[in-house]
Parts: structure tokens; C-alpha cells; sequence
């Protein structure tokens, strides 16, 4: 399982990608970009714009490069490079998996950047690349293949985002509202979550977390259902009832987003954990100690029961 960072300020570049994929007669097949100025064959990726985060910048890469709208699965982890300016270039990648019908209707002109599209089978794939680190990232995807990994659900563990401190508010704390730093993170997250594909979306009903999870509301066209079981109010040491709301929605299947509080999130993702009987390692942890608007994520395979973590991987807001 391997976090994936948000892209932060300096002199390295950040870029952001997928091994878009589809399923034919049983065999997996992969889309590869012939790129016209470079005159290379690669995997579809793309530079951070400013204010991006790297899921999003991976999702608006690919759609402007082959004209494929994916939702992403589980990272792929990341390639490094030196480019010949002698800066550092990170690359970070996904799985996306798209229809097969739709891509066999799918029309695409050459431009001045992408010079055509291929689909190869996987197994020929890592031949067919110029890049002997496009061709690692294809190898760690036949892994996921391999291992019945490829499909995947998500739990998206969200924090709110910066809200007004307890000390300078008069109301109940679940009144609180979000600082315009807090806005900003909100903002600022949405389209990475979004490239995520999520279907459903929970949160707390304490306001500082209804105004985070509203930009990816709005993103997504997904509303937006209240859980008072993974509110801060209802929090205690017993975790039975967070355990109940995050295995309904676990046992779903479905992508879901869970916004909710620093002492709660803890809860959901041990809770998430156990029912796909994985220990909480160091890494859960970690995913845990969420700072403000920051987000998990936990890729479940769809295909082994119970589902099966396979990764996970945490992401801030693209703000200084």
C-alpha cells in the first residue's frame, strides 16, 4: 500500500497519469499515447496546474490527452526522473478502468500533441513503451491484474476543514464555522476527490464539516447525507456505532466519501480496516493523523470477500 503525496511547491515537477485500462474477451488491455513531439509511445499523464491536486491533474490529463472522462482506482505509485533541464520530475499514477463499448465508439483526432492512441494488450505493453519507468508502472498494474485487484471500491475518509477556534465562538461547538482558510481547503480538495468517481457522500452534521464536503457535493452532483454517528458531539471511547455506519457503507461496495472530525477519524479507518481484516499497521495510522481538509483514501478490491484493503494513500489541499 503506498501514499501518494500531494504535489507541494519547489523545484521539482509534479505530474500525474494512469494506466487507463479495459477488459475484452476476458484479457486486459491498456491505452498508450503516441506523443507527437517527443515521438515517444507513453502512458497517458500530464503537469500539475497551479492549485491542483494530483488526482485531479490525473483525471484532466487524461481526458485532455485522449478524450477518455475516467475515475480513478488504486495508485500505481510513482516514477522519478531527471529532466534534461536537470530538474526532478514525479510522476504519480492510478489505475482507470473505462467501458469497453465506450471505447470501442470512442473517435479521436491527432493534434499537436498526441499523435494517436493505441490499445495493447498487456502483456505486449511494456515492449511497445520507450520509457523503462512507464513500462515499471505497467508492471506493478499486471500485479494488481494478477492478484484480483484491478477493481476497486473506495472509502474516502475526509477532514473538515480550518474552522473558527472554540476559544473565539460563542455557540455550540457543532455551529462552529469554517475559517476562509477552511474554505479554501474545501475548495481546494473537491476536484481530487471527485476524480475518484464517489457515489455516495456522508458527513457529520456539525457545520464546520456540511461546509467542507459542499464543493465535492457540487463537483460530483452526489447528495449529501447527515450521520450523526460520526459526529464529534456523539464521539466516545466505543467506536460501536461509527463501526456500524462505515461497515453499511463498506458492505456497499460503493464509493463513499466520510467527512468527519480529528478524534473520529481514527475510528473509521480502524474500523474500515478490520472489516477487510487488515491490521492497523503504521501506515493506518498515519492515514489518521489528518490535518485540516486533508483526505484518505482506502482502495478495497471488489472481487475477494471481504473486500480486501489494497491501498491507501493520503492527500492535502493544494494551498501555501
Amino acid at each position: 500500500m503506498t501514499p501518494a503525496s500531494t504535489a507541494t511547491r519547489s523545484s521539482t515537477v509534479y505530474a500525474a497519469g494512469a494506466v487507463v485500462w479495459k477488459l475484452v474477451d476476458g484479457k486486459v488491455r491498456i491505452l498508450l499515447v503516441h506523443r507527437t513531439q517527443h515521438k515517444d509511445v507513453s502512458l497517458p499523464k500530464g503537469k500539475v496546474d497551479p492549485g491542483e491536486t494530483l488526482p485531479h491533474t490525473a483525471v484532466r490529463e487524461i481526458a485532455e490527452e485522449t478524450g477518455f472522462d475516467v475515475v480513478l482506482g488504486a495508485p500505481l505509485g510513482t516514477v522519478e526522473y531527471l529532466l534534461p533541464n536537470g530538474r526532478d520530475k514525479v510522476v504519480h499514477y492510478w489505475s482507470a478502468e473505462v467501458d469497453p463499448g465506450a471505447a470501442e465508439r470512442h473517435s479521436y483526432e491527432a493534434n499537436g500533441e498526441i499523435l494517436a492512441l493505441e490499445w495493447v494488450a498487456l502483456s505486449k505493453a511494456a515492449k511497445r513503451l520507450t520509457y523503462e519507468h512507464d513500462a515499471d508502472v505497467v508492471e506493478r498494474f499486471a500485479a494488481q491484474v494478477e492478484a484480483g485487484h484491478a477493481r476497486t471500491f473506495a472509502l474516502v475518509v475526509l477532514r473538515h476543514g480550518k474552522a473558527m477556534p472554540h476559544e473565539q465562538w460563542d455557540g455550540p461547538d457543532h455551529t462552529r464555522p469554517l475559517l476562509h482558510l477552511g474554505l479554501e481547503q474545501s475548495a481546494s480538495v473537491a476536484g481530487g476527490i471527485a476524480a475518484f468517481g464517489p457515489e455516495v457522500l456522508v458527513t457529520s452534521p456539525a457545520a464546520r464539516c456540511v461546509a467542507t464536503i459542499a464543493p465535492t457535493a457540487e463537483a460530483t452532483g452526489v447528495p449529501v447525507v447527515e450521520a450523526r454517528s460520526i459526529s464529534q458531539d456523539a464521539y466516545s471511547g466505543d467506536s460501536e456505532r461509527v463501526r456500524r455506519q462505515v461497515a453499511k457503507r463498506v458492505g456497499r461496495g460503493k464509493t463513499t466519501v466520510m467527512c468527519s472530525h480529528g478524534p473520529v477519524i481514527p475510528q473509521i479507518i480502524a474500523a474500515a480496516a478490520d472489516l477487510a481484516g487488515s491490521a492497523i499497521s503504521s501506515e493506518l495510522r498515519r492515514s489518521a493523523a489528518l490535518s485540516t481538509g486533508e483526505y484518505t483514501i482506502m482502495h478495497f478490491a471488489r472481487e475477494t470477500e471481504p473486500p480486501r484493503l489494497v491501498a491507501v494513500e493520503t492527500h492535502s489541499p493544494a494551498i501555501d
